[in-house]
């Protein structure tokens, strides 16, 4: 792509330092280089994915790539209305509590063997496996005798409710009628896995050489911390992408990656916040409102945040009127939990900034204009806006209750595994919507969720959310998320929600059907590129 505005000399003398380093950035030139550049979807990803295994994944690095690699038995269509994928329908029977997929024919995995009903069994039951240890697990809770299964209860898997009837009929017995499950069986986690290949290359069964998928397509290179290869897969049952690969570099630094798309060696960029006012009027800038909301957690095992009255303190004393100030990308403050554009979504929930308040309730936790209070940290991952995030609420603390506050910045693997072995006293997190349905913010904070890292849980606030998953009446479901929302954010307060974010972009003109959603979700089996 040709920049539509001058390059700065300062730009270009920032990209050739970094194709010093990158040097695959610019491929080589040529006629083959060319072809396959006609064709070639060039994307940046900010760090290393930790793991392309669906059991495993819980992060959006991971999810965008195996969105591409894999095909779970439902899709999303433009509304976020779950609608066939490798299941070409479903039936409900048994008042809902029995749901049958029927497996399409043409629906094959890249070694040119067909998927099974067998193989989303397998990996089912792989999810909920305890020597998994997989965080996603209790996604599949609503399953009978899944829960009972992963906390060790049951030893025997025959007794989830899950099995293959035929290679073409996955039959699912429920717990309870759950009106979402169709888009549970979206999410990667949820993918049909082989496992002939796991159990033959173990850890190894992701590396390219061995790696077999089922989505629109394979991964045919990864050299670790620097780009990785999808090719197109014709075997797959919409017929092949019409581009034929994506390139993907590993870029840590939002500056770097503008400049690369500047200079047109990236197709698609991330903005990050001090760069949306240049370009909100430019032709090529896009900008999306997300089901994805922004909090701080406690550990509530770790004193002083062992007190909710500490907690109550911390989140009165936040202004979040500032938030879309600071990062100019349109985001939506919230002191509510479920995100606005989702069911139950309500603004007047949550704890309102008052900084008298929050010194009152200081002061009855012990520690009057914050004498005593000892000296923390926050704790994010290497990223600009989390850094300016995290310089804002700092001032906050210090401001209005007088905290002594640093920060720490981690890179994203060393941040998850922290997160799963010893979550830090006070951590940020984002949690975007797997499914467009409360359960899925709601249940992230019950005692039984793998990635609830705050060591909190409440009995009450579990019933409420089991209740509101199987309850029909949406008056009814309202009024129990409600109650859940307030025990979460204004009584107990194990997370403080700071805003419902935005993402803004830049795509080039060459690119058409990149259509980013609110879930977030990056289908590029829709993209074509046109000279």
């Amino acid at each position: 792509m040709k920049p539509d505005r001058p390059v700065s000399p300062a730009c270009i003398l920032l990209l050739a330092v970094l194709l010093a380093f990158l040097p695959a950035c610019s491929e080589p030139a040529g006629p083959a280089a060319s072809a396959v550049g006609a064709k070639t979807l060039r994307i940046a990803l900010r760090s290393e994915p930790p793991t392309l295994d669906p059991s495993l994944a819980t992060d959006t690095i991971s999810f965008d790539l195996l969105t591409n690699l894999m095909e779970g038995l439902t899709q999303y269509d433009a509304n976020l209305q779950p609608i066939p994928a490798v299941a070409e329908r479903w039936e409900f029977s048994e008042g809902g509590r029995v749901i049958r997929f029927f497996i399409r024919d043409n629906a094959a995995w890249s070694d040119g063997k067909p998927v099974t009903a067998h193989d989303f069994e397998y990996s089912w039951k792989r999810l909920l496996n305890p020597a998994t240890a997989a965080e996603y697990a209790y996604f599949l809770f609503d399953i009978e005798n899944a829960y009972e299964y992963n906390s060790g209860t049951i030893q025997d898997p025959a007794q989830v409710g899950v099995r293959a009837e035929s290679d073409r009929v996955l039959y699912v017995r429920l717990k309870r009628p759950v009106i979402y499950f169709p888009s549970i069986a979206t999410f990667m986690v949820t993918a049909p896995l082989r496992k002939d290949v796991i159990e033959q290359y173990g850890d190894r069964w992701t590396d390219p050489a061995h790696i077999v998928t089922n989505g629109a397509f394979t991964l045919k290179e990864w050299r670790h911390e620097y780009k990785l290869l999808l090719e197109a897969n014709p075997l797959h049952f919409e017929g092949r992408p019409a581009i034929d690969q994506v390139r993907v570099y590993l870029v840590r630094d939002a500056a770097t990656e503008l400049t690369l798309y500047e200079t047109g060696e990236l197709d698609v960029t991330g903005l990050p916040p001090v760069a949306i006012p240049e370009f909100r009027n430019h032709a090529e800038f896009r900008n999306r409102p997300l089901l994805r909301g922004y909090y701080y957690g406690f550990n509530v095992e770790k004193a002083p945040f062992d007190k909710p009255l500490v907690r109550r303190a911390l989140a009165h004393a936040v202004d979040r009127s500032r938030f879309p100030v600071i990062l100019k990308g349109e985001e939506v403050p919230t002191a509510s939990w479920i995100p606005k554009g989702m069911f139950a979504y309500n603004p007047d929930i949550g704890p309102r900034f008052d900084p008298e308040h929050a010194r009152r309730l200081l002061s009855e936790a012990g520690y009057p204009q914050g004498r005593g209070f000892p000296a923390f940290s926050i704790h994010y991952n290497t990223d600009p806006t989390n850094q300016l995030i995290a310089q804002y609420v700092q001032a906050q603390w210090r401001q209005h209750l007088g905290l002594d506050v640093t920060l720490e910045e981690m890179e994203w693997k060393v941040f998850l595994k922290r997160l799963q072995v010893d979550p830090p006293p006070v951590y940020r997190l984002g949690w975007g919507a797997d499914f467009p349905d409360p359960d899925n913010f709601m249940n992230l904070f019950t005692s039984t969720s793998g990635n609830n890292h705050s060591r909190w849980g409440n009995p009450r606030y579990d019933r409420l959310i089991a209740d509101a998953a199987a309850e029909a009446d949406p008056q009814k479901r309202q009024g129990l998320y409600d109650q859940a929302q307030r025990l979460l954010t204004e009584e107990d307060v194990p997370i403080i929600s700071m805003f419902v974010t935005t993402k803004s972009m830049l795509v080039a003109p060459r690119v058409r059907g990149f259509h980013l959603n609110a879930m977030e979700l990056m289908y590029l089996k829709k993209v074509e590129l046109v000279e």
